[in-house]
């Protein structure tokens, strides 16, 4: 993944307690990637499939700190 973009969302409580407890179980995760990888799922399954989107989502699970 060359350039990156900031992005600022409101989340509902729920989804950000469960995303908390996730990343507290799953250390070698942090937020940016779970969104990263969650958006790219999304865009892979509902457009076109692009395949630079499913090389950001590969990328981005099989990434390893």
């Amino acid at each position: 993944m060359n350039a990156t973009v900031n992005i600022f969302t409101e989340l509902p409580e729920t989804l950000h307690e469960c995303l908390k407890n996730y990343l507290e179980q799953h250390p070698d995760w942090d937020e940016q990637r779970v969104l990263t990888a969650a958006i790219a799922l999304f865009l892979l399954q509902n457009t076109d499939g692009d395949r630079r989107v499913a090389q950001v989502y590969l990328e981005t699970l099989f990434h390893r700190c």
